[in-house]
């Protein structure tokens, strides 16, 4: 069983990752410093929210590459209402509701019409940047209220910053939302085979919307979390970011491209890989 696991695309990135780790910490005593492990995920911790998400819809048999622009259309409506008088809190509630209506858009073409979800949410990567861009042109907008920028570049408790605590309880949700739920069961399944869920009463075309609504959301919160770390906001911000989002979840997870598997657990059965 062990030899199988470590001949298994999991063993191999585990090898990969004992790797690095030992020629890093031979090359610096302090790379498994804690501020030093913090501070190499706080550099890609918007990313690495959003592949939480990315991983469902991944698993849904769906792609969505409008990600990164759906966080700088968050990102950028957020300065823009602020430098318009509006008040941060109502700024930050108002972009991740954008964030929401953004992905409901791409869920009503992909669950709905039935258009392709690579299609429309390419459409959606060039149009959301496009409005990123009318919101600011080409400025940066900072001088965001001291709260917020301490909340996105010092840590909140111990070590750790907010990025890094709203990561660790996404995480722990979706695991739990993945594996010990009806509605995770129901992505599953419809990324194996949507026209057998349809049949045994899955309501297919409410879990994908779901699933795009989302999306949108914690895009929107990745794109608040980004200026807040940052320290202002520019159109440009989060480019090509929906490309190491799909990477990280493809290798990191080992999951099948196609949907229906991958994250944490997986099975082998008469030769096939299936999901637990």
């Amino acid at each position: 069983m062990l030899l199988e696991r470590l001949r298994s695309w999991e063993g191999l990135l585990l090898l990969i990752l004992a790797l690095v780790v030992v020629i890093n910490v031979a090359l610096s005593p302090v790379f498994l410093d804690v501020r030093n492990l913090v501070n190499l995920f706080q550099n890609h911790i918007e990313k690495i929210i959003v592949a939480l998400i990315m991983a469902l819809i991944i698993i849904n048999g769906e792609i969505d590459l409008s990600v990164a622009s759906v966080m700088a259309v968050a990102g950028c409506l957020m300065a823009k209402l602020y430098e318009s008088g509006a008040p941060m809190e109502l700024a930050i509630v108002l972009s991740l509701a954008a964030g929401a209506l953004a992905g409901a858009f791409n869920g009503f073409w992909i669950a709905f019409v039935g258009l392709p979800s690579l299609a429309v949410t390419l459409a959606g990567l060039i149009g959301y940047r496009g409005i990123a861009r009318l919101l600011l042109e080409d400025r940066a907008i900072g001088g965001y209220p001291d709260w917020l920028n301490q909340l996105g570049q010092r840590p909140l408790v111990g070590p750790f910053p907010a990025a890094l605590l709203i990561f660790f309880a996404l995480a722990a949700i979706f695991v739990v939302v993945l594996h010990y739920t009806a509605f995770g069961r129901y992505v599953y399944i419809i990324g194996n085979n949507r026209e057998a869920a349809r049949y045994s009463g899955v309501r297919v075309r409410r879990v994908k919307m779901t699933l795009f609504i989302l999306s949108g959301l914690i895009a929107a919160l990745a794109g608040v979390l980004i200026a807040a770390r940052f320290g202002s906001m520019r159109a440009s911000t989060a480019e090509g970011f929906e490309l190491d989002i799909i990477t990280m979840v493809l290798l990191g997870s080992g999951m099948a491209g196609l949907g229906g598997a991958g994250l944490i657990r997986r099975r082998r059965k008469n030769g096939d890989v299936g999901n637990a």
